[in-house]
């Protein structure tokens, strides 16, 4: 019996627009349920799309990230999310690219990622400190968001 293969799956990534927000909150809404994306309210997602993308395959959303830009110095690569059955096949890659291509195009210094999934960012070129060896530190305040 021949191995199983995985087919690439056809998909696109596009800028998120105004007229996502309704399916985006019903893509997110199994990661924040296991607690990998936290809760948005409308017009939170209505601010991610403008600085969001979202990689679609058919006429579904199968993955969403955003980028904040901060500063000049600074942005941040926010809400990474794409659907377990494409997950390992390049999605997350794609919108992890879009997000650092808006970000050479502002001509923003450094990108920072947040994650549980270190080795998945470090495959994208990320790592945990910067020349100089800086490092982001954080103090949590309270227990839950």
């Amino acid at each position: 019996m021949p191995p199983e293969t995985r087919l690439k799956p056809s998909f696109f990534v596009r800028a998120a627009e105004k007229s996502d927000v309704e399916a985006l909150g019903e893509f997110i809404e199994p990661f924040v349920e296991n607690g990998r994306l936290l809760p948005r309210t409308r017009d939170e997602l209505l601010d991610l799309t403008r600085h969001g993308f979202v990689a679609i395959s058919g006429d579904a959303i199968i993955g969403f990230a955003a980028l904040e830009i901060y500063s000049a110095k600074l942005a941040e690569l926010r809400s990474l999310a794409v659907s377990a059955q494409y997950q390992g096949q390049g999605v997350g890659k794609e919108l992890v690219a879009a997000c650092i291509a808006r970000a050479k195009s502002q001509n923003v210094f450094e990108v920072m990622a947040i994650t549980s999934s270190e080795e998945f960012f470090q495959r994208c070129g990320f790592d945990f400190t910067l020349p100089g060896e800086k490092k982001a530190l954080f103090l949590q305040t309270r227990e839950t968001y």
